[in-house]
Parts: structure tokens; sequence; C-alpha cells
């Protein structure tokens, strides 16, 4: 595609608030293995976020894990339950959030010498109206046909939410976003606009244009008052206390007057979760709960990951972690005097948190003077009642090549590494991937997100198997 026609349509739409990236002329191109294995991945993804609510829900009420074994796990609603208000934690559990998942999963997927590597698993993910936006934008020019087509993504995310609310023909649904959220409220509005375009009654809206009335929640449309029937919720837990209409968007859903999704369930969107599937007393647990197909395909992905808890040990006690100087841990500050190689680690946030999305919190250990990787672990050690942080083994990204555009109009083969956002809607029991974002950054890059330095390139099919390279 053309650098002007690029240019153009990103100048006449803004995606992200005062955000800019550099520009493609063309798609990514993933093989059909890969987009294959990014299906597994979606399935996967899927058990494990209902095997996460069946493990959760279990170790909350005392009830054993297994069913032919007396296995219980207080210790991990614990975890998933510091720092979080009461209240928030009994939504989560109540009985009408039972089974309810995020309509939307997205794994942000590092592409290493070994295959995808998992860093985390959002459910309240940016990007949708971003990658929705770039397959429209590219699907005219593109040799090869995009993942999700020209609107595969925007058609798949209102069914996902219309269905919410069987009962209504065309239902209000409200994306209500929060000051935290800005830099995502332009994508929103984008996918708003779109989706009113074919007929439905979706808005864009800041948290503070919603207000209460007669126990539901309305917004205003042209001086008149609007009944909203569904919430999609694009605002972590963590900024509730911010946000003076959560309370009332609360009361519409006990109410009855509104769906609401991403459920209020803050175990979601909590990383220590991938800690637990390598937790040696929750094997059993995820055997028992997920397909083998699944389990295969999480094992290759997640890196080791643990939970870092200060707890004192006796001492002739271990760790369950990595190692310093080739010695098993006794303390987490252990870490601080391990080899250059053995800070092969990245420590990051659990959730929860205003520093738990944007790699705000992430600390990679042989990246950083021995002295700031010091501190960061005893940063965690000492936020662990409250913010609990989770570590795990760094995987560098190995280098690709695809062309970008110059700041001169010039194309050139770029050399770069790259990240995978594929994005799937589900309804709970069958998940559909329906667009991938590649984030492409330069190679000194050891975090890869979106930055003004990085392009954002959405995904196509080529049939040859060796499309990344």
């Amino acid at each position: 595609m053309e650098l002007a026609t690029l240019q153009e349509a990103f100048s006449s739409q803004e995606l992200f608030e005062g955000k800019s990236w550099r520009i493609s002329p063309e798609a990514w191109p993933l093989s059909p293995g890969q987009v294959e294995e990014l299906r597994l991945i979606g399935q996967a993804s899927l058990e494990f976020y209902k095997a996460m609510e069946t493990l959760y829900s279990r170790s909350a009420a005392g009830r054993k894990i297994l069913r032919n074994k007396e296995l219980y796990t207080p210790w991990v609603a614990d975890y998933l339950e510091r720092g979080k208000p009461k209240k928030l934690v009994e939504l989560s559990l109540s009985k009408r959030f039972k089974g309810k998942l995020p309509c939307v999963i997205r794994p942000d997927l590092l592409v290493t010498e070994n295959g995808f590597a998992l860093t985390e698993l959002d459910s309240v993910p940016g990007g949708i109206g971003l990658t929705a936006y770039l397959n429209q934008l590219y699907e005219s020019s593109s040799q090869s046909p995009i993942l999700g087509g020209d609107s595969g993504m925007e058609e798949s995310f209102y069914e996902k939410l219309a269905a919410l609310s069987p009962e209504k023909n065309l239902p209000v649904i409200a994306l209500v976003v929060s000051e935290e959220a800005a830099t995502y409220k332009p994508e929103m509005d984008w996918l708003a606009e779109r989706l009113q375009m074919r007929g439905h009654r979706v808005f864009s809206l800041w948290t503070d244009q919603v207000f209460p009335l007669g126990g539901a929640v309305y917004f205003d449309i042209d001086g008149n008052p609007e009944k909203i029937d569904i919430v999609y919720r694009f605002y972590e837990l963590f900024d509730l206390e911010n946000i003076n209409t959560s309370d009332f968007i609360i009361e519409a859903w006990e109410n009855g007057e509104i769906a609401l999704t991403p459920p209020l369930r803050p175990f979601f969107e909590e990383k220590l979760g991938l800690a637990l599937f390598h937790h040696h007393l929750l094997h059993e647990f995820w055997k028992e709960n997920l397909s083998k197909a699944s389990i295969r395909v999480l094992k290759k992905l997640i890196p080791h990951s643990w939970i870092v808890d200060p707890t004192p040990l006796p001492p002739g006690a271990i760790l369950d972690g990595p190692l310093a100087h080739g010695r098993h841990l006794h303390s987490w500050l252990d870490l601080a005097d391990a080899t250059q190689k053995e800070r092969n680690l990245v420590l990051k946030i659990s959730g929860f948190h205003e520093t738990s999305w944007g790699s705000r919190s992430v600390v990679i250990g042989n990246d950083v003077p021995r002295e700031d990787w010091r501190e960061a672990l005893e940063s965690a050690c000492s936020m662990a009642s409250t913010h609990p942080h989770v570590i795990q083994e760094f995987k560098k990204s190995i280098r690709v090549k695809h062309p970008i555009y110059r700041d001169s109009g010039e194309a050139y083969e770029a050399s770069g590494r790259l990240r995978l956002n594929p994005y799937y809607f589900t309804d709970g029991e069958s998940v559909e991937l329906t667009g991938v974002l590649a984030t492409f950054c330069p190679p000194d890059k050891k975090i890869i997100h979106g930055m003004e330095d990085a392009a954002m390139i959405p995904c196509c099919l080529r049939e040859e198997e060796s499309a990344i390279n």
C-alpha cells in the first residue's frame, strides 16, 4: 500500500490519543500452520479461563479442587483476593457471575526461536478498534487475505455483546471508557461509529456520561435519556474507586437492568494465574480440568513463572523458583545476587494496580544494574500482602524482517522483533479468532509494545509455511 494513502488514512482517523507509529506497506504474513497454532491457543486460553474460575471458586469456598482426592488450596484464593475490596470479591463469586467469562481474550505472544511465548493473557484488551481499522485499511491492497477480513472483528464483537441481552432485538450497547484508559477512546469511538453504520445501537461513552435513573443507567442522546442494555467495561477493576459512576453501573447490573462484560471478576485480571499453571501442587488440577491438547499448548506457551511470596521458610526449606549461583533459593532476595545469566527473568506486578498494564511495572533482571534489580525485588516483597508480583523466565524474541517506510517515503527491509496479539471473541463455549495485530519493534527493544518507533500491522494468511522468518 502506498505511503501517501496510509498517511492520509491515519491523519484523518486517530486511533490512539496522541500516539503515532511507523508504517508498513504490507500486512504481516502468517502461514496456515501458524494460524492453526493461533486457533489452538485460542481454545487453550478459553479452557484456561474456565479452569481458573473453577480453581478460584473452589478455593474460596473451602472445597476440594480434585474429584477423587482431598486436596484443598485456600492459598489460591488468598493470593487472588489480596488488595481487593470485600465488595468486589463478593461480586466476583456471586451466583449471577458463575460461568461468566470475558467476551474478548487477547494473549501477548512473543515470536521466539522455540515458537510463541505467552507473556500475558488480557481480558480487557486495547487494540480491538485499531486492529479492525487496520484490517479494513489493508484488505483492499493485500495480495493475501487479511485475518478477519475487512469487517469480521467488529461484527463478531457486536454479536458477542448483543447475545448478552437476547430478549432485545436491537439492544443499546455502551462501550464505557475511563479516564485511565483515555488513550483507547478514539478506537472505541471508531468502532461504535462503524457499528452504527451497520444499523446497530452502539455508543462510545466516557464513564461520567453514564447516569442512574430508576435503578438503571442511561446516557444523554440529543437531549433525551437513553436506557443502556449492555455495558462493555473498558476499564480495569483497580480503577473502580476513581470512577464516580461505577456504583451506578454495578447497581444496575444487580437490579438486572443491564448485562455487564467483562464480568467484575478480578481474578481474570491477574498475571499470577500463569504462575498457578506451573505450580507443583496444581499439576493434577490442570490435568483434570483442561483437555490434553490444551495442556500441551499451554506447557509450550507459558514461560515458567512463580509468585513472589516472601513468607519466611523453615531453615531447611527451599523455594520453588529460579536458581542463584546454581543453588536453590531460601528467600526471593537471594535472586538479587544471581549471576547475569540467571537474572534472565522478568519481574512484574500481577494486577489490580495502575502499573499493571502497559509494561509499566516490568523489570528485566539482566537488563538493569544489580542495585536496581535488588530494589525491584525488595519492592515486590514489601508489596506482597496487597499487590503480589510474579517472576517469569524471560523469553527473547528472534529477529525478523519486514518492509517499513522511511520518513523519506522509501520502503526498506527492516530488522526487528515481533509481538503478535490475536483477538479471540467468545460466548463462553466456542472461541473465534477474528484478527491479529503485529507489533514490530526495533531489534534493541527487549520490551515490545506500541511505541513510537514500532510498526503496528494487521496480519494476513499466506500459503507459504515459512511466513515468519
